[in-house]
């Protein structure tokens, strides 16, 4: 069962880590390297079964296959999830342990904070291996990725509202913004300081009240904020929010925000958004910018480069909107189409160059 899901959808390899001493066990999925090494976060959570573990790491090893392709970055798609409770089953000989794991893949698989883990968990796989990032800022690193997280979602914007009303310009806009936390706080600062209106909501009051305080921001209920007029909804919190029920009370021109998995059924849903004229920013394109900050660290962490990079989810998001234009799909397909159309072209100029490199050797 487990090949049949490698072979349909083309994974690479699959570790399973086991150490009796710390009480390690992890899975690490390596999706595909074709532009490079896979890189992805080290999730922890208390899975019911090793079969829902499985499931979920192939299918996060695989959106980062996705993400990092459609991001620009010369990297692949892997992840690691560890079964456990990351309340209580965390120790320095856990994370060492696996740690070395990750070290004998010799850099196949880079692997970063997730769900569960911290920077400190981080601090400690480096010990094992160099091929993590994420760890603390004494190490030379990015540290908080929120910040650069909250900046390309705000270039993400940006270019979707040029998408809907013809100009990227968000003065006078009105946001409605779904959860305030810190990359979202973060983004309402810069769609204040543009001069973009702000309707905000979150499950904390104290979240409410920050972004009342320190943008003038309007706060409504937790379900009043899909019925909030504005021109572009921005989902900062849970994802499958936009589903059946949600989408026909919007009443927006487009939806770009910070939350995974905002639709709840891809092409159902993404049809929907288009049919009612609402232009939509893949999720996995337009928070992108967490991964390409922690992936600076790889070439020695340079702050304005990361941030250049960064900036560029904007043309990011220009050719996914072009191929939706051309191919006359929506853009949650656009943005598997860009990654997938990279992957294809890399991979044929591997190819080529196998090819080449073995008819040299036969020369010889």
């Amino acid at each position: 069962m487990i090949f049949e899901k490698m072979v349909e959808q083309d994974y690479e390899q699959l570790i399973f880590c086991h150490d009796e001493a710390s009480g390690l066990k992890a899975i690490i999925c390596i999706h595909d390297t074709t532009l490079g090494p896979a890189l992805g976060g080290c999730r922890m959570w208390n899975y019911e079964t090793e079969e829902e573990a499985v499931e979920d790491v192939l299918r996060l090893a695989r959106g980062m296959t996705y993400k990092n392709a459609a991001a620009g970055l010369n990297l692949g798609g892997g992840k690691t999830v560890v079964i456990g409770d990351a309340k209580k089953d965390k120790s320095e000989a856990f994370f060492r342990a696996l740690g070395r794991y990750v070290n004998s893949l010799n850099g196949r698989y880079i692997t970063a904070e997730d769900v569960g883990t911290t920077v400190a968990d981080m601090d400690l796989i480096y010990q094992e291996t160099p091929y993590v990032c994420g760890m603390s800022e004494s190490y030379g690193t990015g540290g908080n990725p929120s910040p650069m997280t909250a900046f390309g979602v705000y270039m993400a914007m940006k270019r979707t509202a040029k998408e809907a009303f013809g100009d990227d310009s968000l003065e006078g806009k009105t946001i409605a913004v779904q959860g305030v936390g810190n990359v979202s706080y973060s983004l309402c600062r810069h769609l204040h300081e543009e001069g973009a209106e702000l309707v905000v909501t979150d499950i904390s009051q104290d979240a409410i009240d920050r972004a009342v305080n320190d943008f003038g921001a309007k706060a409504v209920g937790i379900e009043e904020i899909y019925d909030v007029e504005a021109d572009i909804f921005a989902p900062c919190a849970l994802g499958g929010i936009l589903n059946d029920e949600t989408i026909p009370a919007l009443k927006v021109n487009a939806v770009c925000g910070s939350a995974n998995n905002q639709l709840l059924e891809d092409d159902r849903h993404g049809e929907m958004l288009k049919e009612r004229g609402i232009v939509y920013a893949p999720d996995y394109v337009v928070n992108c910018g967490g991964v390409i900050n922690v992936a600076d660290e790889l070439q020695g962490y340079n702050k304005e480069r990361a941030k250049a990079k960064v900036q560029g989810i904007y043309d990011q998001m220009d050719k996914i909107f072009n191929i939706a234009t051309r191919d006359g799909v929506t853009p949650a397909v656009a943005a598997d189409r860009l990654a997938e159309e990279r992957i294809d072209s890399m991979m044929r100029v591997k190819s080529t160059f196998s090819q080449n490199e073995i008819t040299t050797l036969s020369r010889r």
